[in-house]
């Protein structure tokens, strides 16, 4: 059965059992503080879990893109290695919210599984939780019960509470699970050990396959469980590894979910998969690596150098590392499996396929980038096993430089190590990396307390899109204890304050009592909970309040906002429909777009684009907002829905004329665009690769831009006496400069010629070696440069050290020659400690290296210290 096929009969099945199949959310988390990426299937519903919102529908079933690279589910090291850990993976699961428990769970999982898919019963068992005495948890009788109505009692067994307990996180709803395992070995294998005493052992071909999770309390703060209000089914299933189980084959990437990306590889690369250790897990690093790169990118999250981008960034760079290092791919091959696995999903995940050419453009230009930082790191290596010939050791403070700088893995510096016939040492590189993590967690910690309950409420009414003050009661708080100030997080049952989401900031305000008046400093989402933040806990909590939005700060947020509506469509107006937004920011400030082109915008677009802007502001077009409209409908009307946004099934759709612009988008907009007043675009650059970024001002700002540049200009008139032609003007001055220039670059080569035959003159001969050890005066650094490298081509066996003070900062220059070099030496060793002296540092190529530094008065210690070096040739 081909893996296409597997995963639309287990959505089939639960559709017969009355679930709504929905689509998958996004690969990357937005409004939910605990997490970076979807790391499983129960990840979208959260807020059904936590009571924070009531599911219209209580059976769900789907297909979840999942990633596991940070944090507590990591896999990352593991995969490639082993045949059936991955980074992104499918998670098929079907959501019981309040509906059915254990009982059906449990009987649809084995149906499923042996009727429907065939899975021989003989090579399957199951876990249940054996309890916890510390926690006084019960083994879970239900579950054991239940199973034995489909499966022999002794292929049930008890799990402990670290396999078959299952938590969200440090707090939240938790309970016992059920789990599905496997027994994929051949049958004189299972004639010698039982595959029930290889259950959750590591074994390669014994695995989990299914978790059946029964989420019945509630983690609190303090460690303590309570009982949920309605217990709920939260059930994930490892797609690649079904297919492997269902396909009979040995390793998840023998299936066809990997085998065509696999092909390519073996194409290009030569090698064919299956002959060589090495070459088979590179193979694999590159075949998973590049759905969790590919699916990321398409969701929204580019590479950068911090946060989920950092992670996806790393993941990258291990795939292009592996082929490098096995596979002999010196120029970019990873983006090439992109169009193979658009085309592969494209039914079941079409936005990877509708950006195929964007996510392959932002893969190559990073593996571009990587492949020449590789390049660097390795002369890095190179350097350090030269400096440390006599220790054979490569020390844990350059792996870890590697590692984190470069992207070079522990394993790979190692592997580098020894066919040098060299050592790492490895407890330097995990002291250094325990710092780091003890700085990033310290950085970053905070203690979260539980919610304090002040009244019951279903959910916070947002009241925001028709007014910026309501009367609010305070349904809970809590309060956050971090390395800064304390803060105080509540939870209204009606608010006006719009919660950051979309690019737009969150409102500020006040929320006043009759009593007392809490500051509201940010206002934020935690999945679809309005968080407001305040600068103290409520005195009397069970008040009354009104809660009152920074309208100034709204009204001027709105223009930004509105304007980036109005920018988008101008965008694909001037540049084309390949234009999609891929980030914005909007505050009451400035506002920042980031979109998908693929070239610099010329001077002519950008003032076409501004123009077209502007006309819509002056026309004063009304806005037309609809809310509460089914998805496909909105679609139908030409709402452009952004990759990477989670939609429910009914939205809210913002239209500034239906020939121009209508968006889907739930944040607040102007009335009408003339309140935007005017539009000007300040700057537009590159963001990544086929990413722009156009940063702009409106109403007030764009004023005051407007005249801080008609001022600036007048001034410069007055500077220049007021002339007629003030372009000609100044390039008459730029053009005198520029002439100028070259009048004092020849002055400068003069001087540095009669230095250089000074310099001549001084060399002396010590024992066979060219020695030149002199204080020099010259105008600039590159004439330092040009004297030592003209020596060099003049005298052989040369050992040359230049001290000199340019423009009052000391700099010092050494230069060796070739055979010195073979020799042993390195100038740039040498260099760094005569910069010592001058309390700077440098560093450079064995045979030529400079520094700088601050104490010009060291420069004689510098010649004394060079001289003893030239005694020690």
């Amino acid at each position: 059965m081909e893996a296409n096929r597997i995963r639309q009969k287990f959505l089939d099945y639960f559709k017969q059992q009355q679930h709504q199949i929905v689509a998958s959310a996004p690969i990357v988390v937005k409004n939910d503080p605990t997490l970076m990426f979807t790391n499983a299937g129960m990840n979208p519903f959260k807020d059904f879990f936590l009571g924070n919102k009531i599911a219209q529908v209580t059976r769900i079933a789907n297909t979840q893109k999942c990633l596991r690279v940070s944090g507590k589910h990591n896999d990352l090291e593991e995969v490639g290695i082993d045949t059936y850990h991955h980074t992104m993976f499918e998670m098929l699961g079907n959501w019981s919210f309040g509906d059915y428990f254990k009982e059906d769970a449990i009987r649809w999982a084995w149906e499923l599984l042996t009727v429907e898919f065939g899975l021989p019963k003989e090579r399957l068992y199951v876990t249940v939780f054996g309890g916890d005495d510390k926690e006084n948890l019960a083994f879970d009788q239900e579950a054991h019960d239940f199973w034995k109505k489909h499966i022999a009692e002794d292929r049930i067994l008890n799990g402990s509470k670290k396999d078959n307990f299952w938590e969200m996180g440090d707090t939240g709803p938790c309970g016992p699970c059920s789990e599905v395992h496997i027994d994929l070995r051949p049958e004189a294998e299972i004639a010698q050990i039982p595959g029930r005493d290889l259950v959750n052992n590591d074994h390669p071909q014994v695995i989990e396959i299914w978790n059946l999770v029964f989420m019945q309390f509630n983690r609190l703060a303090n460690g303590k469980l309570e009982s949920l209000p309605a217990k709920h089914v939260d059930t994930g299933m490892g797609f690649e590894r079904l297919v492997r189980a269902i396909q009979g084959k040995s390793s998840n990437y023998d299936t066809d979910v990997f085998r065509p990306l696999i092909e390519v590889l073996e194409k290009t690369s030569g090698i064919s998969y299956g002959i060589g250790e090495t070459t088979d897990i590179a193979m694999r690093v590159m075949a998973d690596h590049i759905r969790a790169v590919a699916f990321t990118i398409a969701d929204g999250q580019l590479p950068s150098n911090t946060g989920a981008g950092y992670v996806i960034r790393r993941i990258l760079r291990r795939a292009v590392r592996y082929g490098y290092t096995f596979l002999n791919f010196k120029e970019p091959v990873f983006n090439s499996l992109v169009p193979v696995l658009a085309e592969q999903l494209k039914e079941v995940f079409p936005e990877l396929k509708q950006q195929e050419a964007f996510v392959a453009k932002v893969i190559q230009e990073e593996e571009s980038a990587f492949l020449k930082t590789l390049d660097r790191g390795l002369k890095i290596l190179a350097d350090e096993m030269a400096k440390s010939a006599s220790s054979k050791q490569i020390s844990g403070k350059t792996a870890f430089e590697l590692y984190d700088t470069f992207g070079f893995p522990l394993d790979l510096t190692q592997l580098i190590a020894r066919e040098n016939g060299f050592q790492v040492d490895v407890a330097g590189f995990d002291k250094e990396m325990a710092v780091q993590k003890d700085r990033s967690r310290n950085a970053s910690a905070t203690e979260t307390g539980d919610w304090v309950v002040v009244r019951e409420a279903d959910s916070t009414d947002f009241v925001g899109y028709e007014a910026t003050e309501a009367p609010a009661r305070i349904v809970k708080y809590r309060e956050v204890k971090g390395k800064g100030k304390n803060q105080v997080q509540l939870v209204l049952d009606r608010t006006p304050f719009y919660a950051e989401s979309g690019g737009q900031v969150g409102d500020t305000g006040q929320l006043i009592s009759s009593n007392e008046t809490l500051y509201i400093v940010d206002t934020k989402k935690e999945n679809d909970l309005i968080v407001h933040f305040v600068d103290k806990i409520p005195a009397q909590p069970q008040a009354d309040f009104v809660a009152k939005v920074n309208t100034q700060k709204r009204g001027l947020t709105e223009n930004n906002h509105s304007a980036t509506h109005l920018l988008h469509a101008a965008l694909r107006q001037v540049l084309g429909d390949h234009v999609q937004q891929k980030g914005s920011l909007v505050n009451e400030e400035v506002l920042r777009f980031d979109f998908s082109h693929f070239a610099k915008m010329t001077d002519e677009e950008i003032q076409e684009v501004e123009r077209i802007v502007n006309t819509k502001v002056r026309e004063n077009i009304a806005l037309d907002e609809k809310r509460n409209v089914p998805i496909e409908q909105a679609k139908s009307l030409g709402a452009m829905a952004l990759f990477g946004e989670k939609y429910g099934d009914f939205v809210r759709v913002i239209t500034f004329d239906p020939s121009y612009s209508v968006e889907l988008c739930g944040g607040t907009h102007v009335k009408a665009t003339g309140q935007i007043g005017l539009f000007k675009i300040v700057s537009e650059s590159s963001v990544a690769a086929g990413v722009r970024r156009i940063e702009a001002l409106t109403s007030v700002a764009a004023e005051e831009y407007m005249s801080h540049q008609i001022q600036t200009l007048a001034q410069i008139k007055e500077v220049l006496k007021n002339p007629k032609d003030l372009l000609k003007s100044i390039q008459g001055l730029v053009e005198e400069k520029s002439a100028l220039q070259k009048e004092i670059e020849q002055l400068y080569a003069q001087q540095a010629q009669q230095v250089k035959q000074q310099l001549e003159s001084k060399m002396v001969s010590q024992n066979g070696v060219h020695v030149l050890i002199q204080p020099v005066s010259l105008p600039d650094a590159d004439s330092l440069k040009n004297i030592a490298f003209q020596l060099k081509g003049q005298f052989a066996t040369l050992f040359m050290v230049l001290a000199a003070e340019i423009k009052g900062n000391p700099q010092v220059a050494v230069m060796l020659s070739d055979d010195l070099v073979a020799k042993g030496l390195h100038a740039g060793n040498m260099v760094k400690e005569l910069a010592k002296h001058i309390q700077g540092g440098g560093g450079g190529q064995p045979f030529y290296a400079t520094a700088g530094g601050k104490d010009a008065s060291g420069l004689n210690k510098v010649i004394q210290a060079a001289q003893e070096m030239a005694q020690k040739l």
